[in-house]
Formats: structure tokens, sequence, C-alpha cells
């Protein structure tokens, strides 16, 4: 979707994907020892809060204002502090050798500008960094439960192996999920869920 329509979506009073952590995220999140992690795309913010309620110092990025107010009631509401960025994902420059986790969740591009973001991800992370990714899988066009309609927008095993080669695979499959995650990401989902680390 378009920036102003994201807009639209996050200007409404409730949560568009609930408050709480997507679940992976808060699963491979509690294995790690608090540090400094870049959410990418964050929307609302449900994930870096989260994040920083484990002491984790959070950068978010999302090229949506309405979005940021909403991350910015919740972590207020939640009592942690965020550092949160209305930038192009793809404008955007992180710091290189900076961060120890980069968080990707339901992050959907369009291919020719995928591999910038993703690259700009990995060169975010200090060695031994980890990335964190849950998305649509192709399978989900047959789903009602959320995501992008236009197939060129999901991802295959494929797309995200070529996209995070560099890293060191520690997680890495399709599977079928229950979503559970406010009014857009309900029922049966196929994603993608992957956890790597950069060489150290």
């Amino acid at each position: 979707m378009m920036k102003e329509q994201w807009n639209d979506r996050y200007s409404k009073s409730e949560f568009t994907y609930g408050k709480e952590p997507n679940k992976f995220f808060e699963e491979e999140l509690n294995k790690l020892n608090p540090g400094k992690i870049l959410m990418l795309g964050e929307g609302e913010g449900r994930n870096a809060v989260y994040a920083a309620s484990l002491g984790w110092s959070v950068d978010a990025v999302d090229q949506s204002e309405a979005g940021k107010v909403k991350a910015m009631q919740l972590s207020s509401e939640r009592k942690v502090n965020i550092n949160y960025y209305v930038e192009d994902l793809y404008s955007c420059t992180p710091k290189q050798n900076h961060y120890d986790a980069a968080a990707f969740i339901f992050l959907h591009l369009e291919e020719s500008l995928r591999s910038i973001v993703f690259k700009k991800a990995i060169d975010s992370l200090k060695p031994g960094g980890k990335i964190i990714l849950e998305v649509f899988e192709k399978d989900q066009i047959k789903y009602d439960s959320g995501g992008p309609k236009d197939e060129e927008l999901l991802y295959s095993l494929e797309d995200i192996s070529e996209e995070l080669i560099e890293l060191d695979f520690e997680k890495f499959s399709k599977e079928i999920v229950i979503l559970d995650e406010g009014k857009y990401h309900q029922g049966k989902a196929s994603v993608i869920r992957f956890v790597g680390e950069k060489h150290k």
C-alpha cells in the first residue's frame, strides 16, 4: 500500500494489528540478550514497544506519520521509550555495524527495491547480530487472513534465501500458522520464518 493508505489505516482509533507483539518475534527476541535493535516498517509500534519492555534500545522506521502517533501512544501507555523515525525505507540510512538485531515483521516490498532494504539491514548489524523475519509466503494468496493481494509482493523461500544469503541461517521455514493480530491478521496463513546471524 502507499503511504497515504497506511496513514488512513493507522489513523483509526483501533490498533490495526493489535497492541501485542508478533508471536514469532516475541519468541525469538526472548532468546537474546537486550542490546540495540532496528525495526523496519514498524507501523504502529507493537513490536518495538515489546522490545523496549525487555530493555532493548529501539530504533523504529516507517513512512507513516499516523503510525508514529500510534507507536508513541503505545510506548507511553506501556511506559517505555522508543526512537521512531518517519522515513522512506529506501532512502533511510541506518548506522552500519551498530545493531545487535534487526527485524522484518510482515514487511512486503516491491522486488526491485527489496534488495536495497535487506542489504541496509544486514549492513546495520554488528558481527554476531541477528535478523528476525516473518513474512507472508506466496501461497498466502489463497488465504484471506491478511497481507498483499499482489503475488509479486509475497515471498518465496528462494527470495528470502537470496536476500539473506550473507547470514548464517539458524531458522528458515515455510509454515502454516493461525494469526490473531488485530483486525487485519486473522486466521490460517502461509508464512516464512527466518532467523540468521551475521558472520562474526
